[in-house]
């Protein structure tokens, strides 16, 4: 016995050698088995998802904690849903939430907690061994937590001693430009504010953020032609409109509740036409859960119209619609182009025109991958539409010409006229719930001069000037060693970005990485020479200040500002709300510096909107107005008729084809999320609507490329991704054959993102590409990996 005792010491003491000497992980391990596979879902929603809902809410809050909070979520004097960013109706039943708006109020509401203990038994080392989904599951954070510099255990700290320790960081750069303040779409519309005020108090612009991944792209697109930078339409314009075109996105994962508003439209007739890669199931019947009479049955057929378009053959197929009208134009004259509306309101018709016209049919047809008489059958659509909604997310977005994506959409709706009237517009989907409202607040690293007068103004100071860094050049920053703190407010950094080992190798670069975080993840554990979490309250929970209990504000992806008021006490006497960790944190750092009355500020949210609506345009009255039952619109000049680009009017916009040339053997691969998973949070292992269970380390193939490629179903692969002479690999993926377009692939992120190059972004709003990525797939070199608990 004695003897085994010592092989076993030394085996675990082997194994902490090991360990040692390696980083932390940046990637998830592999899977030990392989997913199950099997036909994808007919129907969204309907009873799978109200069990779905059930088992994540009361398996992790328990059934009375988990039903008061459910009943809270999206109401008028509840919570506002973490998961994402649609509006709320105006008359809200009693269960207004969705089945992932259940998974992310359970992800938050858990009772897991994580504490110091949990840090005393785990090293950053073996935490890094875990799945993303395991560290999720173990709970909320409950205590500030450093790990100092030569540590393998984070330790608890004070809050006045974590302060003190970004204080001494910071203000040890030789420039405040050395340091980047990230912030994730979850922050309210206080903490924004407050965040931006700080950051440029301290002297830098450089405010990266989780738009510059996402929907940058749409915002970019969006400004140049219609002179603002988000969407035009509401919620009641879904009642009204004749068709509904949804291109590059899965509603019936991503926003979920945008089902209902596209279930009833198709009953009253509206025709809706989906434009993607996959056949997603949201998109093709829905059962609402509400609707109990209904449950039994085929459900809501929701598409009139199919187009399965390439990856990243977007422009090709919008060009393709706009030359189809522009026939029908010239076979019924007067009947399909909106002239009046052109000639009032639209600058570039004619040159946009000739250029459309010129576009060769076959070229249309190649690139897109449809045949030209589908093409044709979505022009008759918008042709015989009066009133038409243009819905999209991020399968248009993460593209190198991901702009020209959203202004080719743009080009369309003028075309027929369909912006600026009832039942019509522009509807860019954003995921998270307050990005949009952040971009409000002033998260942006380039200002407008307006916004930076508007500061000087209030509060007596002069904001830097110069353009910061965005996510792109703040990872490229760190890498060289110009970067030396990053502070994130929310987020999972890390496994959100392109180029994971790149991302991983910046940040263990830098002096000093700070998290502010509810849950676990992988960014904690990829650091720089010191490292801290600070750990917050969630959007659930309560928060009591010394001017009593406090809400907090969100903007929705309409352009809503309402209240959000959390349900449940906290789950550690020991977390601070977002808002005060920012003004603790800015008091620490500026001292004397600043005249703003930080700690003050943050005793009374009240106080924070004041200032609010002083600064930023269409907060006037802020306070009395967000109280109103179900918030406010802010101003939105396109929405009313009225283009605020500097001319005036709307802008057609000219755009070539976009070229991809794919080698023998290449593939054009992009990332999506599974359906139990909210950005890169993983809520579970399934994607219950595609069909594929217990695993996401899997490849979508078209059958021909799989047979083409000499490859079979379940085999493991490796993918290599290609790029300007630079190779990537992401090791042992399951081959899973699929209904997709020939010579495109789909993968999972995060577990993908490590293919994603860091220098391959949209041309102008330099959003990764991380939907155009080409690989090419091979066998799996059968090389043995380090596991939690075992030598290798």
């Amino acid at each position: 016995m004695a003897d085994g005792h010592a092989d076993e010491q030394q085996a675990r003491d082997a194994l902490a050698t090991v360990r040692a000497s390696v980083p932390p992980s940046a990637q998830p391990p592999e899977e030990p088995h392989p997913p199950r596979v099997g036909p994808p879902a007919e129907v969204a929603g309907g009873i799978p998802a109200v069990v779905s809902s059930m088992k994540h809410a009361w398996g992790e809050m328990g059934p009375v904690r988990g039903t008061q909070l459910l009943l809270k979520v999206n109401q008028q004097q509840g919570f506002d849903c973490p998961g994402c960013a649609w509006p709320d109706p105006g008359h809200r039943s009693v269960a207004e939430f969705c089945e992932n708006g259940a998974k992310a109020v359970a992800e938050e509401g858990t009772t897991a907690r994580v504490t110091p203990d949990f840090f005393r038994q785990w090293s950053v080392a073996d935490l890094s061994l875990q799945t993303d989904h395991w560290l999720g599951k173990q709970g909320r954070l409950t205590h500030p937590m450093v790990l100092r510099e030569g540590a393998t255990h984070y330790a608890p700290i004070s809050w006045d001693e974590a302060f003190a320790l970004v204080a001494e960081e910071l203000n040890a750069l030789g420039s405040p430009d050395d340091a980047c303040f990230y912030t994730s779409g979850r922050t309210s519309n206080e903490a924004a504010f407050l965040y931006q005020l700080f950051v440029r108090q301290f002297g830098t612009n450089n405010l990266p953020d989780c738009s510059n991944m996402c929907h940058e792209s749409s915002g970019t697109g969006l400004s140049e032609t219609i002179g603002i930078g988000k969407g035009t339409v509401t919620l009641e314009d879904f009642n009204k409109a004749d068709a509904i075109f949804v291109i590059g996105q899965n509603p019936g994962t991503n926003h979920p509740r945008m089902l209902s508003s596209l279930q009833a439209a198709a009953r009253r007739g509206c025709e809706i036409v989906s434009i993607n890669p996959l056949p997603e199931t949201g998109l093709n019947r829905f059962k609402h859960p509400q609707e109990v009479l209904r449950l039994i049955g085929p459900g809501t057929a929701l598409n009139t119209l199919f187009l399965q378009v390439r990856i990243n053959g977007d422009v090709a197929l919008l060009q393709g619609l706009a030359k189809a009208l522009l026939e029908l134009e010239d076979a019924r004259p007067g009947t399909v182009v909106a002239r009046a509306f052109i000639e009032e309101k639209t600058l570039g018709f004619d040159a946009w025109a000739a250029h459309i016209r010129a576009v060769r049919w076959e070229d249309v047809v190649e690139g897109a991958g449809v045949p030209r008489e589908q093409i044709v059958a979505g022009a008759e659509i918008l042709a015989r539409s009066e009133r038409t909604i243009f819905c999209w997310a991020m399968g248009l977005t993460q593209h190198r010409n991901a702009v020209s994506n959203i202004q080719e959409i743009v080009n369309l709706a003028l075309l027929r006229g369909s912006v600026g009237k009832p039942g019509a517009g522009l509807c860019p989907v954003r995921g998270h719930s307050n990005v949009q409202g952040d971009r409000t607040m002033g998260i942006w690293e380039r200002p407008k001069p307006e916004f930076l007068d508007a500061l000087s103004r209030e509060f007596g100071f002069e904001p830097p000037r110069h353009h910061g860094m965005d996510t792109v050049d703040t990872l490229r920053a760190m890498h060289d060693g110009r970067v030396k703190v990053f502070f994130a407010l929310g987020g999972n950094f890390l496994s959100a970005t392109p180029d994971t080992e790149f991302t991983a190798e910046a940040l263990r670069r830098t002096r000093l990485t700070v998290h502010v975080s509810t849950k676990l993840n992988r960014a904690h554990l990829v650091h720089g020479r010191r490292a801290l979490i600070l750990p917050c309250l969630g959007r659930t929970e309560r928060d009591v200040q010394a001017g009593g209990a406090q809400f907090v504000t969100v903007e929705n992806s309409m352009g809503v500002v309402s209240a959000s008021r959390g349900a449940v006490n906290p789950a550690s006497e020991h977390l601070l709300s977002e808002p005060v960790i920012v003004a603790r944190l800015a008091a620490a750092v500026l001292g004397a510096r600043s005249k703003v009355p930080w700690t003050w500020l943050v005793e009374d949210y009240d106080r924070v909107r004041d200032l609010i609506s002083r600064v930023i345009p269409g907060f006037q009255d802020f306070n009395r107005r967000v109280r109103e039952p179900g918030g406010f619109y802010l101003p939105n000049g396109p929405r009313e008729g009225r283009f605020t680009t500097k001319s005036g009017k709307a802008h057609f916009t000219v755009h070539s084809l976009p070229r991809l040339e794919l080698g023998p053997g290449q593939l054009l691969m992009m990332t999506i999320r599974t359906h139990d998973q909210f950005n890169t949070t993983v809520y579970g292992l399934d994607d219950r609507y595609r069909g594929i269970r217990n695993g996401r380390r899997v490849v979508l193939l078209h059958p021909g490329d799989v047979k083409e490629l000499g490859l079979s179903e379940g085999q493991l692969v490796d993918l290599t991704s290609h790029f300007q002479g630079e190779t990537r690999v992401a090791r042992r993926f399951r081959v899973v054959p699929y209904n997709i377009p020939r010579r495109c692939a789909a993968t999972y992120f995060p577990e993908a993102n490590v293919l994603v190059p860091v220098d391959s972004f949209a041309e102008k709003s330099r959003t990764p590409a991380s939907k155009s990525v080409v690989i090419t797939v091979s066998p799996s070199v059968d090389t043995p990996a380090l596991t939690p608990g075992a030598v290798s």
